[in-house]
């Protein structure tokens, strides 16, 4: 080879080598995952695996052992930083391409400097304690939750959603417990008293999705279809057992059933394995292969309402659909989390549409998102759909009830926008191209605007980037007792011109018949042109189909006909505008919206819109009736309520009364009533209470009565299942008489070992923030506020605002409003998203020093 020849074949490598050694920019070395370095990495990796053996001791607080290696392709050099949020001690060993280097750590980063990479594939070993925060580790059983950035709390890794892997897991174990993770288990290997169990390759996930669990668990395999399916499960209820297992497997066929169809595409994974879990933090996680449930949405029994075994229906279609619509198909950066949620959310009621009837789906539509979303959105911490995130440690903040309960009211007017049709096959395209991927909300709106003629990016502005709802307004003419002039306007809430696209009906009500509007509001003012010359009607019903979004007009006399309304959902969209309304000061007083629900018990015959009813009753009486009012009402509450048990027929209409009664009663007569039901588990006629309703019972009675620890005793002696009888134990200093104790207990939340499991937390403070005991509890409430940072940094996503409702959402007082006040003010610059959450907590509150008279 001649020499020019060789200087023009060397020369493209010689500048690959020196592009390769310029120095890029660092990243500032900060807690967490900042945007900009989530940025820089996803430009440079790909390609990444992970192998990870966790040695799991039986003694839970015994380290794990792990070892892992990272094999992944740099396409530039820079200084890599993984993350690891763990104390320094916590690492053993680092080797880099074969190489050990020393232990470089900072801000919850190891820091890998550039001369130990290279251009092309890399490997990263290490030697670590593994984290216990996210593993959830009990007395005989474990499960990692690392979602949406705790996988770095646990084992070192690029915790970011975009990075994808693939994960070879092998767990050493007790020989006596079971295992289950994303991929199907290879083999496994005996050794003494312990099982090591080699899984396959797992598919590509990021890590937020990648998960095991172990313990001792009973396992139950079925073959539905084609689809091999294996359960995990602590319960010890064999009626349970026997009444939920076929159900739980079932409702997992029909989801996939569903979504295969509707998406076009095959379940996406390589098995389907799901694990019930005692006191689980959400209602479920949607691991691939290994979807956690909280075991008590699954276990329902013989007493169990309608809307239960609909809810655990929904559950189990959202945990499903998020194998398409999040695993799949992932968010680029957390900012987009309500993507993967809107579409569990939205395509869960379809399957419930499809299973349950369009009459159920629309009533449990409207009921399950649209009280939770105008529960944030009417309040002064409102925040849109979509939110600015710079940092990942920060994304639990995210959810809420933003994202799980608007969105999907925001998508089904988007469908209603773009027609069923066009709106399925931009989502089916959307999937496809980004299969395995990585995609934004922006990336969808170019999708669908390809399918729709409509202005999407103006339709997108106020629904997704902006918070707030729309009150809506109306102007009616008559000439001589017919419409001449009927229109209907919108604004926000706060009072800026905004216009919220969205359609729904209006319903003129007559003595012989009815006539229904559809309303297309797409501007500020929409005229009723269909409505001239009609007769003037006996009164209007806003929003007749439930479909609208935001605070419509009442009228007396819809109010004063409301239990003779015909329709289920046009009953159910009347009581909750009531229920705004009064909130709003616009319409009703708590004491007459109580005394009119009341009148409503034994009249509402439909088991949802009688739940509604007596959710809003119980929370009038509680937080929006003063303590004197309340001690001149409550025997009339009692005999009402008990009354309208013995007068309705369906023994879920039933339950739903009994528990409402026990939710309020105060008199030493009822009391006593409720002390027999349960000492002698005899129950009204057509009331059937089991062992969960029975503790449910004893804690209130506990709440209630002086005896409180002798009959928390007993209950404990007649629960047989060790988890729940782990909680109760829990529960009582809670419920102390003594209240010292109960000092004890609440100053106990503030070591983080005492707060870990989060449902018994939060359970726990809501008795001891009962209004019964608020006199003496109310002192904690600033402590409670001065710990939510630490609650945020240390808790699961939904810990923040569960702690905060737990300890603020009965309180009326002007004593408690004024601490809210004074902490907001004293904190200036405290962090936004925490100080949104507190605005949302306490917007009763606040509204209460308003309306309660």
């Amino acid at each position: 080879m001649n020499t020019i020849v060789k200087y023009f074949c060397a020369l493209p490598l010689l500048l690959a080598t020196c592009f390769a050694q310029q120095k890029s920019k660092s990243v500032i070395v900060e807690p967490g995952v900042s945007l900009a370095l989530a940025n820089a990495r996803s430009a440079a990796i790909s390609n990444i695996s992970y192998k990870l053996h966790f040695t799991i001791p039986a003694e839970q607080k015994a380290s794990i052992e792990t070892i892992e290696n990272i094999d992944f392709k740099l396409n530039k050099l820079f200084h890599l930083q993984v993350d690891f949020k763990q104390n320094e001690d916590h690492i053993k060993r680092v080797t880099v391409n074969g190489k050990d280097i020393s232990i470089d750590f900072k801000a919850e980063h190891i820091l890998i400097k550039q001369e130990y990479l290279k251009i092309g594939n890399n490997r990263i070993e290490t030697a670590f304690i593994a984290g216990n925060e996210s593993l959830n580790r009990n007395k005989d059983f474990l499960y990692a939750l690392f979602v949406p950035d705790h996988a770095r709390t646990v084992f070192p890794c690029f915790d970011q959603p975009d990075l994808k892997a693939d994960f070879l897991l092998s767990l050493t174990v007790p020989t006596d417990w079971k295992v289950m993770a994303n991929a199907a288990k290879r083999d496994s290997v005996v050794q003494g008293k312990a099982t090591t169990y080699h899984f396959d390759r797992s598919d590509k996930l990021p890590t937020y999705l990648f998960s095991f669990t172990a313990g001792k668990y009973a396992l139950i395999k079925r073959k539905i279809k084609n689809h091999n399916m294996e359960f995990l499960h602590r319960e010890t209820d064999s009626a349970k057992i026997k009444f939920s297992v076929d159900s739980v497997f079932v409702a997992h066929r029909d989801a996939l059933d569903f979504l295969e169809d509707w998406t076009a595409i095959k379940y996406p994974f390589q098995k389907i394995g799901f694990v019930s879990i005692p006191d689980f933090q959400f209602g479920g996680m949607e691991h691939p292969g290994e979807v956690q449930y909280k075991a008590s949405s699954l276990f329902l029994d013989q007493g169990a309402t309608k809307d239960q075994f609909i809810s655990r229906s929904n559950l189990i279609s959202h945990e499903t659909a998020h194998m398409w619509f999040g695993d799949l198909v992932t968010m680029k950066w957390f900012n987009d989390v309500w993507m993967k949620e809107v579409f569990a959310n939205f395509m869960a009621d379809k399957v419930t549409e499809k299973l349950m009837g369009k009459n159920t789906f629309d009533l449990k539509f409207l009921q399950d998102h649209y009280p939770a979303a105008y529960g944030v959105d009417r309040t002064l911490g409102a925040n849109p759909i979509r939110q600015q995130l710079d940092n990942l440690q920060e994304a639990g903040s995210m959810y809420g009830n933003i994202i799980y309960h608007k969105a999907p009211i925001m998508m089904r007017q988007l469908e209603l926008l773009m027609g069923k049709d066009d709106f399925q096959k931009g989502i089916r395209e959307y999937l496809k191209k980004y299969s395995y991927g990585n995609a934004t909300w922006n990336d969808l709106i170019a999708i669908l605007s390809k399918h729709s003629k409509r202005d999407l990016l103006s339709w997108n502005k106020v629904w997704v980037n902006e918070p707030g709802r729309p009150v809506f307004s109306y102007r009616i003419e008559y000439e001589k007792d017919k419409i001449s002039y009927f229109s209907l306007s919108q604004n926000s809430e706060t009072g800026q011109p905004k216009v919220w696209p969205q359609s729904f009906t209006v319903k003129l009500v007559y003595p012989t018949g009815d006539k229904i509007l559809m309303v297309n509001a797409k501007t500020a003012k929409t005229d009723l042109v269909e409505a001239k010359g009609l007769p003037k009607p006996q009164y209007i019903l806003f929003n007749a189909n439930g479909a609208g979004y935001g605070l419509f007009p009442i009228e007396k006399e819809m109010m004063a006909n409301l239990f003779h309304i015909k329709d289920p959902l046009e009953r159910a969209s009347a009581y909750i505008d009531a229920y705004e309304n009064m909130l709003s000061g616009k319409y009703n007083k708590p004491g007459e919206l109580l005394g009119l629900l009341l009148q409503g018990l034994a009249v509402e015959k439909n088991e949802m819109n009688l739940r509604l009813i007596t959710g809003y009753l119980t929370n009038i009486y509680w937080v929006f009736i003063n303590g004197e009012v309340r001690n001149t009402i409550y025997e009339n509450m009692e005999s009402t309520i008990w009354s309208a048990m013995e007068q309705q027929q369906m023994p879920n209409n039933k339950k739903i009364l009994f528990n409402a009664y026990q939710n309020i009663y105060l008199s030493a007569e009822a009391g006593k009533r409720m002390y027999d039901i349960w000492q002698k588990q005899t129950t009204p006629d057509g009331v059937k209470l089991l062992e969960d309703d029975y503790s449910a019972l004893a804690l209130t009675l506990a709440l209630k009565t002086d005896t409180a620890n002798t009959i928390l005793k007993e209950q404990l002696a007649r629960t047989k299942n060790e988890d729940r009888k782990n909680r109760l134990m829990y529960l009582m200093p809670a419920l102390s008489l003594d209240v010292n104790e109960r000092d004890l207990f609440f100053n106990g939340l503030k070591d983080r070992k005492n707060r870990q499991k989060e449902a018994w937390v939060t359970n726990a403070l809501s008795y001891l923030h009962h209004p019964i005991r608020q006199k003496t509890s109310i002192r904690y409430l600033k402590e409670s506020l001065d710990l939510l940072a630490e609650i945020q940094k240390t808790g699961d996503i939904f810990f923040p605002q569960s702690w905060l409702a737990a300890s603020f959402s009965a309180y009326n007082s002007k004593e408690a409003n004024l601490l809210v006040q004074d902490f907001l003010k004293s904190h200036h610059g405290y962090n936004p998203n925490l100080k949104d959450k507190i605005l949302q907590a306490t917007d009763n509150l606040r509204r209460a020093q308003r309306i309660v008279k």
